[in-house]
């Protein structure tokens, strides 16, 4: 089954350097400019002559449109999912919301209600270990999910970090319906 991001605010949050950064590890060179609005990649370990038309900015109206078909290039030439090469690019995803189940609540903040978690949750359909804490109602409840095993689901916005995620700005954090 072939899954395409299509997502307009997801794809327009790839960075673009990091993204370069992807092509040069993964045997992409750039070969030339196209008019000071992109360059131009190829990677001759493929027996097929693929190409890749990469924008010099991330301001541009078809940006996401461009990302898009690079992501889709890449699982092509890769044979991986695209969401896989997906959850590699992104460094933050503003305002998702997703599930998970909370794994670990560690020493609470004495002083106030507030402290860490670890998630497992759903991020791009893979399960992924999430890092965040939490204050008052919100932590309560992730200490009672976590007693119960109940799943959780939450909001906030997901920055990747030395390859883990950390959820900041966590809201509309609740227990779900089983």
């Amino acid at each position: 089954m072939k899954i395409t991001v299509k997502d307009q605010e997801t794809l327009q949050n790839i960075d673009l350097e990091n993204l370069r950064k992807y092509l040069q590890t993964h045997g992409w060179q750039e070969n030339q400019l196209f008019l000071n609005h992109a360059t131009i990649w190829h990677q001759s370990a493929t027996p097929e002559d693929f190409e890749i038309l990469l924008p010099n900015q991330e301001n541009l109206g078809d940006y996401p449109q461009r990302i898009q078909e690079i992501i889709e290039i890449l699982a092509t030439v890769e044979n991986r999912p695209t969401l896989e090469i997906l959850t590699e690019l992104l460094q933050i995803i503003p305002n998702i919301t997703t599930q998970g189940i909370v794994m670990d609540i560690y020493t609470p903040n004495f002083d106030k209600l507030k402290g860490e978690i670890t998630i497992l949750g759903i991020v791009f359909q893979k399960l992924q270990k999430i890092h965040t804490e939490l204050n008052n109602q919100n932590y309560i409840l992730a200490i009672k999910a976590y007693q119960q095993r109940l799943p959780i689901s939450f909001t906030g916005d997901l920055v990747k970090e030395n390859n883990q995620f950390i959820l900041q700005n966590p809201h509309d954090f609740q227990i779900d319906n089983i």
